[in-house]
């Protein structure tokens, strides 16, 4: 299993996100955190905006389709895409997830 993380500007496109992935079996779980402070540089100037965080929890297989359909629907240039591998897994939590996850072909 892994965990995907990526910010967005809005929490409408936050939530724009996590429904498509979890719409489409990409996800087994969405997790939108509150709005938090961004800072980074960006064409040569140190930044300071508003993002929201989106973690996305999802069967290892499903990294490559989840990661392709999160890019397309982003709204950033280049957006942020950091994967953990997950340890430990609750073997209820992950039959859930696999059973709730298009793994057509990915198995």
């Amino acid at each position: 299993m892994i965990v995907a993380l990526t910010t967005v500007s809005s929490r409408e496109s936050a939530e724009a996100i996590a429904k498509h992935c979890i719409e489409n079996g990409l996800a087994a779980c969405a997790q939108i955190d509150s709005e938090c402070a961004s800072f980074y540089k960006w064409d040569g100037q140190v930044r300071n905006d508003p993002e929201f965080r989106l973690w996305l929890k999802a069967i290892s297989t499903l990294e490559k389709p989840l990661k392709n359909a999160v890019l397309k629907e982003h709204p950033y240039d280049t957006p942020q895409w950091i994967v953990f591998k997950a340890e430990n897994i609750d073997e209820k939590y992950l039959k859930w997830a696999k059973e709730v996850s298009n793994l057509r072909g990915f198995l």
